[in-house]
Formats: C-alpha cells, structure tokens, sequence
C-alpha cells in the first residue's frame, strides 16, 4: 500500500524523538550565533554547526536548509521511517548521485508548552524556489507576532480561521478543549492535519471559506491570521491575497467574527488598513463592528507606506521587481492604492470580546517596543473595562501597578535644570506611557490600597493647592480612566499579587 503523509507521521515522530530534533536541543548544538543566522535565513554558518551534530545535524540540513542529503545519512537519522514510504507520502525526492531532498519544511517550535513540529511548504528562504499559488506558509514573523500576541487563558472551544499550515491550531490545543481549524486551501487542511498527526493532537480541520464551514456554531475564541495583504482584489497566494479589494479581507474578518463568539467570548485576530486622505484609521476600522454586543482593542502596530508595502510584498511572493512583467505589477498595484487616495496601510492586532452592551471600540498607535506576550493584556484589558463599566471611579480606592514608574525629563535653562516632561510608565505588559503633570503626579502620589476614594483625594489636593473642586475632579477621573485601561492605576481589587 502506498504510504501517505499522516501514515508516516507517527514514525517520523519517534524519529524526531530519538535525535532530539527539538527547539532546545536544535539551541544547543547550533549556538547563539548559527541559530540566529538561521532566523535570518544564512544557511553557510548553520551548515557549519551542524556537520558534527550527528543524525539532529543531518536533519536539520536535511528540513530546515533543505540541502541534499545522501540517503544513507537521510535513513539512519528518519529511521524508523522507511525511506520509500516518505518518498511516496511526499516529504521527500529522489535527486542525483543518490541523495534526497526535502519536499516539505517540518520545523520545530516552542511556542511555551515545549517543542512541537510544524509541516509546511519550503519558503525558499534556504533554496530559491518559485512560490506556488497554493503555497503553505510556515512559521514567520506574522504568525509568531499572533502566537505572542494570542490570550491563552483556558477556553473551550476555539476556533482558527484560516489555519494554513496548523502552527495557531497548535498553539490553541495547549488551552483549549476542543480547537476547529478552517482554511479555503485543501493543501493547507492537508499539512495541518499532517501537523497536528505529528504532534499527537485531535483537531477538527474542515476546508471552506472565512466561516462558511461553522456556520450556526459559536466558539469560545476565534483566532485568526487571514489573508490580510491589502491589495488589487486579485488571489495570486492564497495563504495571503483574499480576493477582496484593499483592507476587504481585514473588514469581513472583524466585521463577522463577533457572530462566531458566544457570550464572553474573545477574538485575537491580525489585520490590515489603509489610510486613506482625509480619513480617521481609527474611525474607519471602528465601521466594521456592529453597534451594539462587541468590545474592542484595536492596537496599531505600524504603518508602512504604500511603495515599501508592494515592494515588500512582491519579495514575499519571490518576484524581482526589477523584472519587466513584475515591475508592471507594482505599477498596477501602486497606481491601484493611488487611486483610492491611500496614503499608507496600518497592520496590527485587533482584541474582540462578545457581550450584551452598546459597542465600546479602543483604537490606538502600540509600535513602541515591548517584551512581555501580549495576549493575556487583552483578557485583563477587558476585564478592567468590564470594571469601569460596573463601577463609579469617584467612589473607588485606586492604587499603583507595581510596575507603573514616576519619570521627570527636565533640559537645562537660565536658573539650572527646567522641567519639560512628567511621565508615569509602565514596566511591563505593553509598556504603556502617559504624559502628566505635577498636579496629576500628586494625585497619583496618594493612591494606595489603604487610602481614601479619588473624590475625596481630589477634595484634599483641591483644598491644599486652592484648586477649583469642579474642573479638578473632571481631569482626575479622565486620567484615572485612562490609566486604567493601560493598567499603570488599578482598582485595588484588581491589583495583581
């Protein structure tokens, strides 16, 4: 019987077992220095590392450099997998001289739960190769950035909309009970079944368009990594162009995913949208949900203008501009963004959470630099906005997130040293800053869990600086609201141990 792609699974992971191909064991034997080379897709300095690593060397040259590799070496390092069987399955080829080479990239990953391994399509990164209309993304910077950026909070039953090679499937089955994966690519539900076959993992895959495939179902999270590429509403990769003109893709996604969720239910979902001349971002993204039943963070992560935007996106798909026919496909899509008056097109994280109230939207620049995974943030995001929503800051005690810091930026002047900024700032999570001044920094000074409501902090500042009460209780319970949406102020019931 002819050997098939799932059928090989189980011996190929005994096989990765034995060798300690693993994302701690990969570390150890490449080093700092050859492991980031391979992020970024310098194979010489792998190669080098990995020529004394035994049977885990042969197989990271073999899956992750995609050389050619003798099958005497290939044998003893998959074994038990038989040789012809994973030729017939499709992971591997016969070429010249008695070598084989790789028809898949199977990476591993770890992604906080230890290692597991993720089937896709070689990205010819390592061995240029022309990027096929059906192509599998593997594991790159847009599906990490979703990993980091997914809540991982226990939930029941999620839901993956466009899987593609399986990686958030994965990832979601360390927290969920049930996971549901649908992808428009037949090839795409095959390799995450091959995915999800070799890491030991029950997930429902199911092949169809956006939601059609769960349609009258609810989930408890939607994740979803579509193909969000704002382009000329034509399908050359499916695994990134949606058909749809401009931001479509981005504007069906979090327009449709609240019908998806059940009642306190959340979406962590990558978009993309232009801005467009005259036009609000915020505003425009803030069109696509509904009225009434959602809360949403929408959080901009950076905007690229529109040349950088098709230059890089045409790299991504392995075409030189510099070529005749391809440099007409930029003019197209360039005269196409023209057209409609984009100016540049944002990329970033939209948080979605499904309730029974008038909608609240929160949209808002995040391209600084943070370390912390954002994920679990949006959870407690909502939970805060869940907490303004039930109670009256006046009468509340706040206090201080241990990690919320006073910063002064004073210049230099006549008379010595001169105040030009007062900042609070926040530690960790999304490292959020707020710019304040000496007034609110007292305010802040007086927050503590054993201490008095903010009206009556707000009456004693008043009192002792001859303040008016009125105007002064208005900008205190502005800043207090939005320090805590951002976490730097906290109810004292909500303050983490």
């Amino acid at each position: 019987m002819t050997a098939t792609l799932l059928s090989i699974c189980p011996a190929l992971r005994t096989a990765f077992e034995r060798t300690g191909y693993d994302a701690d064991s990969l570390l150890d034997m490449l080093g700092d220095d050859a492991h980031a080379a391979l992020g970024r897709s310098e194979p010489v300095p792998v190669r080098r590392a990995s020529m004394d690593g035994g049977d885990l060397g042969v197989l990271v040259r073999l899956f992750l450099l995609v050389d050619d590799v003798v099958e005497e070496d290939a044998a003893r390092a998959l074994a038990p997998v038989d040789l012809d069987d994973a030729v017939d399955a499709g992971l591997l080829t016969r070429v010249v001289d008695g070598t084989v080479r790789t028809l898949l990239d199977v990476r591993p990953l770890d992604a906080g739960h230890g290692s597991r391994w993720i089937v896709s399509d070689p990205d010819g990164s390592m061995r240029p190769a022309p990027t096929a209309p059906d192509h599998v993304l593997g594991v790159g910077q847009a599906s990490l950035s979703l990993l980091r950026g997914t809540p991982t909070t226990p939930a029941a039953e999620v839901l993956d909309v466009g899987t593609g090679c399986g990686v958030q499937a994965v990832h979601a089955a360390d927290y969920a009970e049930t996971v549901t994966g649908t992808d428009i690519s037949p090839r795409s539900v095959q390799l995450a079944a091959a995915t999800a076959a070799l890491n030991g993992l029950s997930l429902e895959l199911i092949e169809g368009s956006w939601f059609e495939p769960v349609a009258g179902r609810t989930f408890d999270r939607i994740v979803a990594n579509p193909p969000f590429v704002v382009g000329r509403g034509t399908v050359e990769h499916t695994y990134r162009d949606s058909g749809l003109d401009l931001d479509g893709a981005s504007r069906l996604m979090i327009g449709e995913a609240p019908k998806y969720l059940k009642p306190g239910g959340t979406a962590a979902i990558l978009a993309s949208w232009v801005h467009v001349d005259g036009e609000d971002w915020r505003a425009r993204v803030a069109s696509w949900l509904p009225d009434h039943g959602v809360d949403a963070w929408i959080l901009q992560r950076d905007v690229a203008d529109p040349a950088l935007y098709v230059g890089t996106w045409m790299r991504d798909g392995g075409l030189d501009p510099r070529d005749e026919a391809n440099a007409a496909l930029a003019q197209s899509w360039l005269d196409h963004f023209a057209a409609a008056d984009v100016r540049g097109i944002g990329f970033g994280f939209v948080y979605l959470r499904k309730t029974e109230l008038p909608t609240d939207v929160l949209a808002e620049d995040l391209r600084h630099a943070f370390e912390d995974p954002l994920g679990n943030e949006a959870i407690a995001y909502f939970d805060r906005l869940t907490w303004l929503r039930e109670n009256d800051p006046a009468d509340s005690v706040f206090e201080l997130d241990p990690a919320t810091a006073l910063e002064h930026v004073s210049l230099p002047g006549d008379e010595g040293w001169h105040t030009e900024v007062i900042r609070v700032h926040r530690g960790n999570g999304p490292n959020w800053q707020h710019e304040i001044d000496e007034v609110g920094a007292m305010l802040l000074a007086g927050m503590r869990a054993d201490g008095m409501p903010l009206n009556e902090l707000v009456a004693l500042l008043a009192a002792a600086h001859g303040l008016d009460f009125e105007p002064l209780m208005a900008g205190a319970l502005e800043l207090t609201t939005g320090l805590v949406r951002h976490g730097l102020v906290l109810p004292s019931g909500l303050v983490p141990a």
